[in-house]
């Protein structure tokens, strides 16, 4: 009987604030959907450096009148150095069919450079990817060497502007949280306030603070979880519109979410919207409580 009440007058809460309860919604959906989003993008940006520092090479490329017993030197060098994992000799003609390779679509340049004018390199990966700078400092003034490029310089730079969306979306997902809780409880005030006197009478008759607090609380229980389900759908429609379009011809470029992934996430938001709703309905009701 106590559970059916206080269920009841969890509906009938929703229903006498309505306009609040959307506004409180809509706000916790955006909110969670951001942090939804975030964390994925976290995840992902943590896949894709797994991804492209295991696969990172550092070129030491060769002068172009390097001498057989310099490039010999460097080449056994670099076989017995512990922080190299592989070391291969790009030739010429091989560094030429590279090239030729990488710059198919610009047949004009391709026709401007020598297979002569490539110079030659080691390319290296590292048992490390993050000891790039030891390998610099230690080669750097080796004879024959003219210049050793490391890719993780520029995937460190693709890297921080991703970090950087990542951060951005996470703050606005706090912003966007903080004024969904400032409308859970200017909701749970009103409504407490709309039934004051009968929450008066209650207290009179002996009613335990939790059998009065329970369907205020799980009014914004609710509201939370309902904005978790919206913010999962959202979830799952920009799964849907990226997955055909843009994204797809990334493919390869950046590691894809997958639909456990999104589904994964949702006990996450819905956790979190169920808590901090839970705790602010909570605190809001203890400070009502007291008057």
């Amino acid at each position: 009987m106590r559970m059916k009440y206080v269920l009841t007058e969890v509906m009938v809460g929703l229903w006498r604030n309505v306009t609040m309860t959307i506004a409180m919604i809509i706000t916790m959906t955006v909110s969670l959907f951001l942090l939804g989003f975030s964390g994925l993008l976290y995840q992902k940006v943590g896949d894709m450096k797994d991804l492209y520092y295991e696969n990172v090479e550092v070129s030491i490329f060769l002068k172009t009148e390097v001498s057989a017993e310099d490039r010999t030197a460097l080449e056994a060098k670099l076989k017995s150095d512990p922080l190299v994992k592989e070391s291969t000799y790009v030739d010429k003609d091989e560094a030429y069919k590279r090239f030729q390779e990488m710059y198919q679509d610009a047949p004009d340049l391709v026709n401007a450079v020598k297979p002569d004018q490539l110079p030659e390199s080691f390319r290296l990966k590292l048992v490390n990817p993050e000891q790039y700078k030891n390998i610099y400092d230690q080669y750097k003034d080796t004879g024959g060497v003219d210049e050793i490029v490391d890719q993780s310089k520029l995937l460190d730079k693709v890297f921080n502007v991703l970090t950087g969306i990542q951060n951005f979306t996470l703050f606005i997902s706090v912003v966007m949280a903080a004024a969904a809780l400032l409308l859970v409880a200017n909701t749970i005030q009103v409504a407490a306030y709309s039934k004051r006197r009968e929450v008066a009478v209650m207290k009179l008759v002996g009613a335990s603070n939790w059998f009065i607090q329970a369907p205020f609380v799980l009014e914004a229980v609710v509201a939370g979880l309902i904005g978790a389900v919206f913010a999962l759908v959202g979830l799952v429609v920009g799964k849907t519109l990226l997955g055909g379009g843009s994204m797809a011809s990334l493919e390869g470029l950046i590691t894809p979410v997958s639909w456990s992934e999104i589904f994964l996430i949702f006990p996450l938001i819905a956790g979190v919207a169920s808590l901090v709703t839970a705790i602010t309905a909570w605190v809001t009701l203890r400070f009502y409580l007291r008057v």
